[in-house]
């Protein structure tokens, strides 16, 4: 069984290719959305509108028709946030066909003559506004796929209250159909209704800097103390070495900024914070919220909450609080479900707790240590003469006022552990 995936753009049956008509013609079983089953002539094939949830459902759904021809319509470019992937990771690539149709983002880019390489997309189907954060940067320009006719209102919000009002701000709807419009303002200007079908290009002006390198000012965290500073919190990360679409394991959350800076840097990774105070797990989900982090957050304590955490895969969207669940099943389990590294930054004495964030990691991930107090740096030392890894003592010191003069107070050494199994 083949399933023939075929894009449709906004203009609908004529504008698709003589091929892309013939498979839609010849299909026993056309899948799609209510709109886009509207965009084709009605024909002899059997119609199904796809359920909801899809995810759920669609397993079920292409078992039903297996043997029959089967057509599924897509917006656009199937494989660009779209059912063709979808398709390809259930079935595998050589039981889906795609036909593509320019997609939104190059639809886009060719009405604002934007070089498409240049430019960062940023969807936001099924994903909170909040992703937008990381991506906002002097002079940068996005296209933000939307998720209804509200986002770009809240798109604009965003900018206004991160300071880049004055960005250039256009709302393309119906991009390729009849309907289609273009409405340029600043994001500050922005107002009116638009249709549900919109993307959003955003020429950044000038504007605070919030890189996505680690080591954030600590002012951008909401804190009782418990935070990571940001000279250790940039070596820590350059120990835990992000990758574009790996997973960190984040214990001890405390105000979340290894978790949040973690996947900060690239729009895959992915984190999941522990934390067993419930105040501060409240304030990782501001702080994740203020920061557009992928990072799943879960109350319970170390090393404890690690297996009884199951089910939680860090995946795209983030943004959420869960109480880990009472059941059993293992979160990664040293798998290739697993997490590419773990840093723990509170809590490492707890017994048991090395053991577990070691079992749990996968084939080359990285764990890391931080500690400040003497039993830290004994338990650390024990398992640097047993695991080897790097070891290194960073003592910061910062410039304040003595009297009328400036000196330099020490903060509290920092020892780090890494090591990569």
């Amino acid at each position: 069984m083949v399933v023939e995936v075929v894009g449709v753009g906004a203009d609908g049956w004529d504008g698709l290719s003589p091929a892309a008509q013939e498979v839609i013609a010849k299909a026993d079983v056309l899948m799609g959305s209510a709109r886009q089953l509207g965009l084709v002539p009605d024909g002899t094939a059997e119609r199904r509108a796809w359920p909801s949830p899809l995810s759920e459902a669609l397993p079920g759904l292409l078992a039903e028709y297996r043997g029959r021809r089967v057509c599924v319509l897509a917006s656009g470019d199937p494989t660009f946030h779209g059912i063709g992937t979808t398709l390809v990771r259930l079935l595998g690539a050589s039981a889906v066909r795609v036909i593509p149709h320019p997609s939104s983002v190059s639809l886009a880019c060719a009405r604002l003559g934007w070089a498409q390489e240049q430019v960062q997309v940023v969807s936001l189907v099924g994903h909170p506004t909040e992703l937008v954060h990381p991506q906002v940067q002097p002079g940068r320009r996005l296209v933000v796929l939307s998720w209804g006719a509200r986002t770009p209102g809240e798109v604009a919000a965003l900018l206004v209250a991160r300071g880049y009002g004055a960005s250039e701000f256009t709302v393309l709807e119906q991009l390729g159909g009849p309907g289609e419009r273009l409405t340029s303002t600043t994001a500050a200007a922005w107002t009116g209704e638009v249709d549900p079908l919109n993307v959003i290009g955003v020429h950044c002006a000038d504007g605070p800097v919030l890189s996505t390198a680690p080591g954030l000012p600590d002012a951008a965290y909401e804190s009782d103390g418990q935070l990571t500073k940001r000279e250790v919190r940039a070596v820590t990360l350059s120990r835990l070495a992000p990758v574009p679409g790996q997973l960190l394991w984040d214990v001890g959350g405390g105000a979340g900024s290894i978790a949040i800076e973690w996947s900060r840097h690239h729009p895959s990774c992915r984190a999941i914070a522990f934390e067993r105070d419930e105040e501060r797990v409240r304030r990782i989900e501001r702080n994740v919220a203020a920061l557009g982090a992928n990072v799943t957050v879960v109350h319970g304590a170390a090393p404890g909450v690690l297996s009884e955490a199951g089910g939680l895969g860090g995946g795209a969207g983030g943004l959420g609080v869960g109480e880990a669940p009472g059941g059993a099943g293992r979160l990664g389990g040293g798998g290739a479900d697993g997490p590419d590294a773990v840093f723990v930054g509170g809590g490492a004495t707890a017994p048991g707790m090395i053991e577990a964030c070691w079992a749990a990691l996968r084939p080359g991930g990285r764990l890391v240590v931080n500690g400040v107090t003497l039993e830290t740096e004994v338990l650390i030392a024990r398992w640097y003469q047993e695991l080897g890894g790097d070891l290194v003592r960073l003592d910061v010191q910062r410039a304040s006022a003595v009297g009328g003069m400036t000196g330099w107070r020490p903060a509290m050494p920092v020892t780090i552990w890494s090591v990569t199994k």
